[in-house]
């Protein structure tokens, strides 16, 4: 089995956004490509992170559930987070960040 065969629960959501995130304990600012109910990825410096490495993360201002590292590719990281977030409030988020259906919003930091 590979990245490309695992069946996803729920839509990716492409975005391009600049967020600050915490990955064993220390903080790190990464860009966040895309999101779901149950994870994201994360694209940061070579080594930002590692298999089982724990992360935290605030996006838009809303805290998105504690994560773990599911997998690592070069600078690009799999996050599944271990609550999920709820559809609406994924909504609401992507809204307040100016995410359009289709479009990605402008570069954010928070």
């Amino acid at each position: 089995m590979n990245l490309q065969t695992i069946r996803r629960a729920s839509e990716r959501r492409p975005l391009s956004l600049m967020i600050k995130s915490r990955v064993r304990s220390r903080v790190v600012f990464v860009d966040l490509i895309d999101i779901s109910e149950g994870g994201c990825k994360l694209r940061g410096k070579p080594g930002f992170a590692a298999i089982g490495d724990r992360v935290t993360m605030k996006v838009g201002g809303i805290n998105a559930p504690l994560g773990m590292v599911a997998w690592v590719e070069g600078s690009t990281a799999g996050i599944a987070f271990e609550g999920a977030i709820h559809p609406a409030v994924l909504d609401h988020l992507l809204e307040k960040i100016g995410f359009v259906s289709g479009e990605a919003p402008e570069d954010q930091s928070d």
